[in-house]
């Protein structure tokens, strides 16, 4: 059979983390050569499908001098297809191996620029193509994908549709100041902040709604915590307040959290996550008004005073104080955003909350209730100077039959660096976007 037709046909393909079902079974299995070791006439190759990695056993009496010898002209990361039988085996990584019959190179990789030495954080990212492929990445971008797969099935079993906002927006969301502007056939066009504002007509049409999608700030900032170009997930529901909006939130982290200890294990176990300590995230997580978290900030030597913002030095101080996600609320309404309602009992406070993960991790939810009263909504926007007929539609909703309504954002990355217990954002995303980053 042509190199061509070995490398495409189906026939006994398997992918590795299906091998267990094929025990005894001559399968093949097409990837990439991880890593391999000699041992006389035997040779172990680690092969890799995007999957799994399983180990190969290759033998000189099984194939014969010519096809053993091409083994050693393969390279780390060389493509290859490989034939054999399944065997069980608890010695082998993942339980089981593969005893070849026959190994076909499809592409001899050069010399591999990511090598077992150290290599510094701005050589790997450059290489982040290339760095994927490792074992470490390989665990946080499959953790990720089940957490964006645990989130939506959360939400489609809840029945809220899913409603995607634009990209492209005529007007801020979270503030001017960290806007990406774009010419758009002659008008200013901003990269969107968030996808809340046209979530807020999607929950007065369907009810319930979540959207999800990427988001920008052209935030200045260096922190381990931030990036430019980042995954948000943002319900917003009608009839809702910020009791039951707070609810929601818990509801999902647990629920995320829950799907992850069961499906993404061996992973976890891959990048030398503490299991112990995700599993304590139980519901109720402990609640912490604004006014209590800066009497807390103060009495551990913050220089921190009421209606001050809570930056990320105190989110990390607050979350050590506790081995659940907090929730922060009831902000001092300067500090929130200008749609963000008032508490009827105390106007200088904000219906608004905030969800700090444990173990220093700050904030991964921001939401509350919103402002549903149009006169309200217009005085806002006036003292915020920004132009009324940028929101024109946004305050059509407060005309046309408005109600009480609430929602969140969840940070994608943040959430997936929390998970993970991952030092920085960076690792969380297939290619980052930071101040200093746009390639590769």
């Amino acid at each position: 059979m042509p190199l061509d037709s070995i490398v495409t046909d189906s026939h006994n393909h398997v992918y590795i983390e299906d091998i267990a079902s094929h025990v005894g079974e001559i399968v093949t299995v097409k990837g990439w050569l991880y890593h391999a070791r000699s041992s006389g006439k035997i040779r172990f190759l680690m092969v890799r499908d995007g999957t799994g990695i399983i180990q190969c056993v290759a033998s000189l009496a099984d194939l014969g001098e010519e096809a053993f010898s091409r083994i050693d002209e393969m390279t780390q990361e060389s493509s290859l297809v490989v034939i054999g039988t399944v065997r069980a085996d608890k010695r082998a990584p993942g339980g089981h191996e593969l005893v070849l019959q026959r190994v076909i190179p499809v592409a001899i990789a050069q010399e591999y620029p990511i090598t077992p030495k150290e290599h510094g954080t701005a050589f790997l990212m450059d290489h982040r193509h290339l760095w994927i492929r490792s074992k470490r990445q390989h665990a946080i971008l499959r953790i990720r994908h089940a957490i964006v797969k645990a989130i939506r099935d959360f939400f489609d079993a809840r029945k809220f549709t899913l409603f995607d906002p634009p990209i492209f927006t005529p007007s801020a969301c979270e503030g001017t100041a960290t806007l990406f502007a774009t010419d758009y056939f002659g008008e200013t066009a901003y990269l969107t902040q968030s996808g809340q504002l046209y979530g807020e007509a999607g929950a007065m049409a369907f009810g319930k709604i979540y959207t999800f999608g990427p988001t920008f700030r052209a935030e200045k900032s260096k922190t381990r915590r931030h990036l430019t170009e980042f995954w948000m997930i943002e319900p917003e529901v009608a009839y809702l307040d910020l009791e039951g909006d707070m609810e929601l939130a818990e509801d999902l982290v647990v629920f995320v959290m829950e799907r992850i200890l069961e499906t993404r294990r061996d992973e976890l176990d891959a990048i030398e996550r503490d299991i112990s300590i995700l599993e304590k995230i139980k519901k109720p997580f402990p609640r912490v008004t604004y006014t209590e978290a800066i009497s807390l900030l103060q009495k551990t030597g913050h220089s921190i005073t009421w209606g001050d913002d809570i930056g990320g030095d105190e989110e990390t101080t607050i979350s050590n104080q506790f081995d659940q996600p907090v929730m922060l609320h009831h902000f001092p309404a300067p500090i929130k955003a200008f749609y963000m309602k008032r508490d009827p009992e105390d106007d200088r406070l904000a219906l608004g909350f905030d969800m700090l993960a444990p173990e220093g991790r700050g904030e991964i939810i921001g939401g509350g209730q919103r402002e549903d009263d149009y006169a309200t909504l217009v005085k806002r926007i006036e003292h915020e100077q920004l132009p009324l007929d940028a929101y024109d539609w946004f305050l059509d909703l407060r005309k046309y039959g408005t109600v009480p309504h609430a929602g969140f954002g969840l940070g994608l990355e943040r959430t997936v660096s929390w998970i993970c217990g991952l030092p920085h954002v960076r690792e969380t995303i297939p290619f980052p976007r930071m101040m200093s980053r746009l390639k590769p």
